[in-house]
């Protein structure tokens, strides 16, 4: 006799944009995240769409799934159109990079003249400039990881942003301090310039992505 098999459940695809996802630490902690829940078969993250596609059984819909990555940290919404143009991961690092590069050579120009030698008014002078190029350099070209470690630690979470924001926070607050009270030592260049190799490296990484994934492309059509 055949035994008679049962039929495979129906599951569902639904896609969700995730403007947020910036990192391969993101992708494996939804991945895992969405995958423990009940009644979701996968999880797949698209870093460089910054989507995730999640298949799930119909007791579930795109509210369950926003919900489900609002408690991991992460805000998200559905994609209503599967063919709908997908947004750029490499557009919002764009202008935090070009201000926070632009605000790190400047102020790195004001550091030389303290590190050689100026005192006094002079160096009191260099760092409250470096501070009214730096602070609001930081506050903007930071925005990615402070929104991203923000998210996570409202939800009870961690991920890899809040060390970035917490010694880029430091740095920054500690350089005011020292400023204000006419310190010898002021960290906005080193702020501004870790802002700067994470916001570069970031955008490399997305490049390399969309390079592996147009040779991958042209091999499977070959």
């Amino acid at each position: 006799m055949t035994a008679l098999r049962k039929p495979a459940p129906a599951f569902e695809r639904t896609v969700l944009v995730v403007p947020s996802i910036h990192c391969a630490g993101c992708m494996s902690k939804i991945e895992r995240g969405l995958g423990a829940r009940l009644g979701v078969a996968s999880a797949r993250v698209n870093l460089s769409a910054r989507t995730v596609a999640v298949e799930h059984d119909a007791s579930l819909d795109a509210h369950d799934l926003v919900r489900a990555l609002a408690e991991l940290g992460y805000e998200a919404q559905a994609r209503r159109d599967e063919l709908a143009p997908r947004l750029s991961a490499a557009r919002p690092l764009l202008a935090p990079l070009a201000v926070a590069g632009f605000a790190a050579m400047n102020v790195m120009l004001l550091s030389v003249s303290v590190w050689s030698g100026a005192e006094g008014s002079t160096r009191d002078m260099f760092h409250w400039i470096s501070a009214g190029i730096g602070v609001p350099a930081i506050a903007f070209a930071g925005r990615p990881f402070f929104k991203s470690a923000w998210q996570a630690v409202r939800h009870g979470r961690t991920n890899m942003d809040v060390p970035i924001s917490l010694g880029v926070l430091i740095a920054t607050g500690l350089s005011l301090y020292e400023t204000v009270r006419h310190g010898e030592h002021a960290w906005f260049d080193g702020a501004l310039m870790l802002l700067t190799f994470l916001l570069f490296m970031g955008l490399l990484v997305l490049l390399l992505l969309y390079v592996y994934k147009a040779r991958l492309l042209e091999a499977v059509t070959r």
